[in-house]
């Protein structure tokens, strides 16, 4: 064996071919010796997981089903022999949970049917031997997979808009607790106008706000597919319904409705049911269809996938702003300013025991970019679908929607629990300011100047030499900013010598514009609605399990 060989032996560890039943049989039982997303493990909530949990998902199949067969029996009951009958539609609700044990006859199903839908089509079968006959009627697959997670989203989209309107409050206490501290404002990272600390954290606020009621809103509603069979023109539930193109508009109104729980079986869908007041607003008497904002009007095998994008981009466009955000906690950290919260135990460095980093912002700008970089893959999912639809979307969407929303109710959390516990340094941050306020202010002292009886372009030129050799000075020697002293002993600022003083001409307060009046504005229209919206379900302090 050559020296080469030897090498590569060494350097690539040959990994077994097959695991053992034994070891299988451990590692599924043990989570620690199977690899689990950081996403379930490290960040989300519980209640985000359970919505794109395996068992939720089979869950809200089952209520698909189940709603399509009260919805046919409903269109069909005054036949002589109904689509399905009360019996079945008792049987399939008798067995709606789904158990340990249906998971596990699934996923037999599937090895031997590589199809995830028919497999779940007979393990409930199983449980419903009268009934299983009639699962899955006309459907295709997506007429469940679509419906579902389209129902996912909504579920999901409400839990985020919860989280980011109360991360909006928790700023807005920020906001107001320092809406008139003066700061240091930077312009290309280099010192500018001052503003507040409250006008700044607003600012951040307002752009989730923003994100919010653009766009977040409009997808709260679950848009449905609908039940639109192999290709999107209801073939089967033409051929089902005998041509009773009525008879389909009123199975997927009842469909809708069933599913959403507004009524049950035995309750019209006509102008003489007490449901009259939700089909207002979503059936279209004049079509004789599901309104459009609740259903699509026209799909493929699945719903234009376009809609993921539009999804992920709302998500990603929250995961923006947090991002700016928290770079912007990060860079103030450094600049002694403010600090995360840090408990008691925690430690910063393994190394060097003196660091307090700001590793939960340093956390949300690295989820953040994640979620940022899911939208092209979103777009590209949705324009590389073939005609009336490829498969290639599958694996790829389970990966993305179900991150997507993780990734982004994590930083949402963090960012809450970083806002909460902020503190913010106030000697620090006026040392910061007034380091760099004597050159802010020469403006103001200028025009002072002037109104005294000086000559403008004569006292410009003054301050810019002074102001040159002071900035010199600090760069090159260390030295401290020392031009108020400099232009106190100058004649030419004789007339305004006494008023160089933080009660006058060097109050930073002078410098800040409308900061406070729009932070106080923002607050009360904003804000303030916003939590009495909230009012008895505040989060309070948001725990990180890391």
């Amino acid at each position: 064996m050559g020296p080469e060989r030897i090498l590569a032996n060494l350097s690539m560890p040959r990994l077994a071919t097959a695991v053992p039943p034994e070891l299988a049989r451990a590692m599924s039982e043990n989570p620690h010796d199977t690899y689990q997303s950081p996403l379930a493990s490290r960040y989300a909530s519980d209640e985000m997981q359970r919505i794109w949990s395996a068992r939720h998902k089979f869950q809200t199949w089952r209520r698909i089903w189940l709603a399509v067969a009260k919805a046919q029996h409903e269109v069909t009951r005054d036949r002589d022999a109904p689509l399905v009958t009360r019996e079945q539609i008792d049987e399939l609700e008798a067995n709606l949970d789904v158990t340990d044990e249906d998971l596990a006859r699934a996923q037999k199903y599937e090895r031997e049917l590589r199809h995830d839908v028919m497999a779940h089509v007979h393990a409930w079968g199983d449980r419903c031997p009268k009934a299983k006959g009639i699962i899955h009627l006309g459907m295709t697959s997506q007429d469940v997979n679509d419906n579902c997670e389209l129902s996912q989203i909504g579920d999901a989209n409400a839990i985020i808009s919860e989280r980011l309107e109360s991360l909006m409050i928790a700023m807005g206490d920020l906001a107001k607790c320092h809406v008139s501290t003066p700061t240091l404002a930077f312009t290309h990272y280099q010192p500018a106008q001052p503003t507040t600390v409250g006008r700044r954290v607003a600012q951040y606020a307002h752009d989730l706000d923003y994100v919010e009621s653009k766009q977040l809103r409009g997808n709260r509603l679950v848009r449905m597919r609908g039940l639109r069979g192999a290709t999107g023109t209801q073939a089967s539930f033409v051929s089902l319904f005998d041509g009773d193109t009525e008879a389909i508009d009123r199975l997927e109104f009842q469909f809708w409705g069933f599913f959403s729980g507004f009524w049950d079986v035995g309750e019209e869908w006509n102008a003489d049911s007490k449901a009259i007041d939700i089909a207002d607003w979503m059936y279209d008497t004049r079509a004789g269809r599901v309104k459009r904002d609740q259903m699509f009007d026209l799909t493929g095998q699945t719903y234009p996938r376009i809609y993921d994008a539009f999804v992920v981009s709302d998500l990603a466009n929250i995961c923006t702003v947090l991002h700016k955000c928290a770079t912007a906690l990060r860079l103030l950290c450094n600049r002694k300013e403010i600090d995360e919260p840090f408990e008691e135990n925690q430690i910063g460095s393994s190394a060097m025991p003196y660091k307090r980093n700001p590793m939960r912002c340093e956390r949300v700008c690295a989820l953040a970019r994640f979620v940022m970089n899911l939208v092209g893959n979103a777009y590209e999912t949705a324009a590389t679908q073939w005609l009336e639809r490829t498969l290639d979307d599958s694996a790829n969407r389970r990966l993305v929607l179900p991150e997507a929303f993780l990734a982004t109710e994590a930083c949402l959390n963090i960012m809450h629990n970083v806002i909460s516990g902020l503190v913010v340094h106030e000697a620090q941050v006026k040392k910061n300011l007034m380091a760099e306020l004597p050159f802010l202010a020469t403006e103001n002292i200028l025009m002072e100047a002037v109104k005294a009886g000086g000559d403008r372009q004569e006292l410009h030129e003054v301050i810019r030499q002074h102001a040159q050799h002071v900035a010199w000075r600090i760069k090159q020697e260390g030295a401290e900013n020392d031009l108020i002293e400099r232009l106190k002993a100058d004649p030419h600022f004789a007339s305004v010598k006494d008023r160089l003083t933080e009660g006058d001409l060097l109050d930073p307060m002078k410098y800040v514009g409308r900061a406070i009046e729009q932070t106080e504005a923002f607050l009360q229209e904003v804000i303030e609605p916003l939590r009495e919206e909230h009012e008895g379900d505040a989060r309070g302090e948001v725990e990180l399990r890391v």
